[in-house]
């Protein structure tokens, strides 16, 4: 069933690929996935919806460590700022229960994120990045791993105030280099551990002092504990303070704020 699959996803990523290559500017790399995990085909199906124009692109860069000293805290950094136009960065793993670990839409910040993902084994991690024209422009990054990052119980649970502490938000901004880096206190349990059920943040909106939307991003299990971001800015475009909103699966509403001043 599985190599039918992929012969026919195949086939419709040829068609995908003739059809890009006349609609999009810059060289076009081989059809052939350049990672050769054998499961890009059918990530492209489940995560992306088989999009008619996708292709990879050495302009979507995607940093991760060589090997992870920490599976459930694994440092990930996507830079698209070379493509016009982002609309979406997705990022995937291509080993892992939950291939799609999170959503980041720029909107006035630059095509770059900086974060901690939870591995279950040695991976690809992909950024698949969407654009106006809607093309999906693909870069890869391989991380080796000892695993079991994504069924360790969250760390958080050893503290007795744990609640109170639920959903507090830290972090700064740097204006004259245009970064912002927030973290958010949660347990971000995937569903895997043991009679622990899923709980995590689903959402994080950030916008200026006028209230207008600066950036967002969608969550998902894979996502560390006490989830943390670094958001980028052109110089002299970041607001004086970004305010930040977010919710959990469990209904859960939060709010902070991100200025200038020392780092918590």
């Amino acid at each position: 069933m599985y190599s039918m699959l992929a012969r026919i996803t195949g086939a419709a990523v040829l068609a995908g690929f003739a059809t890009a290559a006349l609609a999009l500017d810059g060289p076009l790399t081989p059809l052939q996935d350049p990672m050769d995990t054998g499961m890009w085909d059918y990530h492209q199906i489940e995560v992306l919806g088989d999009p008619a124009n996708i292709r990879f692109d050495d302009r979507v860069k995607v940093f991760v460590p060589a090997s992870a000293e920490d599976s459930t805290a694994v440092p990930v950094l996507v830079d698209a700022t070379a493509v016009p136009g982002v609309r979406r960065i997705m990022i995937i793993a291509d080993y892992g229960p939950f291939p799609h670990l999170m959503s980041y839409y720029p909107e006035t910040a630059e095509a770059k994120i900086a974060l901690r993902t939870k591995i279950d084994q040695a991976t690809v991690i992909r950024a698949a990045v969407e654009t106006e024209s809607g093309a999906w422009l693909i870069g890869s990054a391989h991380v080796d791993a000892a695993g079991g990052g994504c069924t360790a119980p969250a760390h958080a649970y050893a503290d007795a105030d744990w609640e109170e502490k639920l959903g507090n938000i830290h972090g700064r901004i740097w204006p004259d280099t245009g970064r912002a880096r927030m973290i958010i206190d949660h347990p971000m349990d995937t569903g895997l551990a043991h009679n622990i059920p899923v709980f995590i943040v689903e959402e994080l909106n950030f916008a200026g002092p006028d209230g207008g939307a600066v950036a967002r991003i969608e969550l998902h299990e894979p996502i560390s504990e006490d989830p943390s971001f670094s958001l980028f800015f052109e110089p002299g475009t970041m607001p004086a303070v970004l305010d930040v909103t977010g919710r959990d699966n469990n209904g859960n509403l939060f709010e902070g704020q991100l200025s200038q001043g020392p780092a918590l």
